[in-house]
């Protein structure tokens, strides 16, 4: 029942302090005329989403930090080294895709951070990584029990964690093409992430894991207040590099890596979506859906965005509990 007590309280912080983030942001973003800049692509109903606030991942990142030092000064976690590894990973890529919105807002165009200045900035942060975690103690074994498989990988277990860590805040980037798609299947994944950490008692600071888990999962609730059909205010880059950013993380530190492609299974099927379109019109010269990733496809096939993300969310919410069942129970 602790452990329920704690997880509730958890989102319950996250929660109220995103939707006193949000009241108190979503008007300064305005007033900075940081807005959203829509792809002329892009399906024309999202063209009215133009100039909406963006950069909106700072109303769940300041509220997860916020309440991390409120528990730590009140006695009610530990700073642990994993979680420490955690917060870095989470911080660094909010500061990387933070830089990325604001040169976008800036030249007034969706270019950003180059590609080699982005990736190069990903192999620092994964190389600072890759040295915590293996000065921790952490193994560069990956084990897939349900394969009954066992790889060593030793240094390049590094570049493992660069491809985690690249692939799933590029997944989540993606994903984040509709109005409270990318933050409900976050949740959703940081929820199934929290459980199955509070399970691996092995870990050092595995309760402060999943009380991160649970609080993000809170945050992004609050988020969504905001960020459902019509959005108020968009995560941005921000906010989508971060969340991807920490859930590799997690599933590195809990060594659940496999279960990261089903718990974040719909953000792998919208990536391998986008990655046959490209396939199929560079080298077969034809489009393999009306439009990519995957969420547009349904878009161009009159569905409404609503019914979109709710089927989009049913999907992830039976992956989540997958995963779940098998890392924790079986």
């Amino acid at each position: 029942m602790l452990i329920l007590a704690k997880a509730a309280m958890a989102m319950m912080l996250g929660f109220i302090l995103a939707i006193a983030c949000g009241l108190i942001f979503i008007p300064l973003l305005k007033k900075l005329h940081i807005g959203q800049m829509v792809s002329r692509e892009i399906n024309v109903r999202h063209l009215e989403k133009e100039g909406t606030p963006t950069m909106g991942g700072i109303i769940f990142i300041i509220p997860v930090i916020l309440s991390l030092i409120l528990l730590f000064f009140n006695g009610s976690i530990e700073i642990s080294y994993n979680l420490f590894i955690l917060v870095f990973v989470f911080l660094a890529y909010a500061i990387l895709g933070g830089t990325d919105d604001y040169l976008k807002i800036k030249f007034k165009n969706n270019a950003g951070l180059s590609i080699v200045t982005k990736f190069l900035c990903q192999m620092i942060i994964a190389l600072v990584f890759f040295y915590l975690f293996m000065r921790s103690g952490g193994s560069s074994t990956l084990k897939f029990t349900a394969l009954n498989l066992v790889i060593p990988l030793g240094w390049m277990f590094g570049i493992f964690i660069l491809f985690l860590l690249v692939g799933t805040s590029n997944a989540v980037n993606i994903t984040d093409g509709l109005d409270g798609l990318a933050g409900g299947l976050s949740a959703i994944a940081f929820l199934a992430y929290g459980i199955i950490s509070w399970n691996c008692g092995w870990l050092e600071g595995y309760q402060e894991i999943a009380i991160f888990c649970f609080l993000i999962v809170g945050a992004l609730l609050g988020f969504l207040v905001f960020n459902s059909h019509p959005a108020r205010v968009m995560m941005g880059d921000l906010g989508s590099l971060s969340l991807g950013a920490a859930l590799a993380t997690i599933a590195i530190l809990t060594r659940h890596e496999l279960s990261l492609a089903i718990i974040g299974g719909v953000f792998v099927i919208e990536t391998i979506s986008s990655f046959i379109q490209i396939i199929g019109i560079r080298k077969f010269n034809k489009k393999i859906f009306l439009k990519a990733p995957l969420h547009h496809h349904f878009e161009e096939l009159k569905w409404r965005e609503n019914d979109i993300v709710k089927l989009f969310y049913v999907i992830g919410l039976l992956l989540a509990m997958a995963a779940i069942t098998y890392g924790v129970w079986l």
